[in-house]
């Protein structure tokens, strides 16, 4: 199966990698969901009192929505074609972003804190793959894509360096990785 080979493939990345810790898999997601070496939960839901904090409120303030292909279409109809590239009203979105297709389905539906340098939310996660992979927490490609293996690196690297275990880009983590 896929999930196999990528997870064969990422043990033997980590072989050749003496900063990665043997006690974890990484490899996949489901590791860090349910538990990774007893200490460790991955959440969703950000309403806790760890949370309140103002560096977390985008996450804070986030709520789960469904943008299918009508949805930009249905919210933001201001859009003007000039000389074949893209004018739009400034509602505070990035769209259209490097490598975001509009009619594409993408698995990760949650915040990016992205206010350390007017990046893109994937230039963000490339940023955060490579600060990842350069101290030994993650060993997949650089893909600006917040797959189950950048998660699993992100709780990782979270849980490790006392910050709130999320999986996700936020101001904390980013300034502990040296990112931000």
């Amino acid at each position: 199966t896929r999930n196999g080979r990528v997870a064969q493939a990422t043990r033997n990345a980590a072989r050749k990698n003496l900063a990665v810790n043997r006690q974890r898999n990484l490899s996949l997601a489901r590791n860090v969901l349910h538990n990774r070496a007893g200490n460790v939960r991955v959440t969703n839901n950000w309403r806790g009192a760890r949370f309140n904090d103002a560096r977390y409120a985008a996450f804070h303030n986030y709520n789960r929505t469904w943008h299918d292909r009508g949805w930009w279409r249905g919210h933001h109809s201001h859009i003007v074609f000039v000389l074949g590239g893209w004018w739009y009203w400034n509602t505070g979105y990035w769209y259209p972003a490097w490598g975001y297709d509009p009619y594409a389905w993408y698995p990760y539906d949650g915040p990016i804190y992205t206010g350390y340098a007017n990046l893109t939310p994937d230039q963000v996660v490339v940023n955060v793959q490579v600060a990842l992979r350069d101290q030994g927490y993650y060993a997949g490609a650089v893909d600006g894509a917040m797959g189950p293996q950048t998660r699993a690196a992100l709780a990782a690297f979270q849980a490790d360096n006392g910050l709130a275990v999320t999986s996700a880009v936020d101001q904390p983590t980013l300034q502990t990785l040296g990112v931000a």
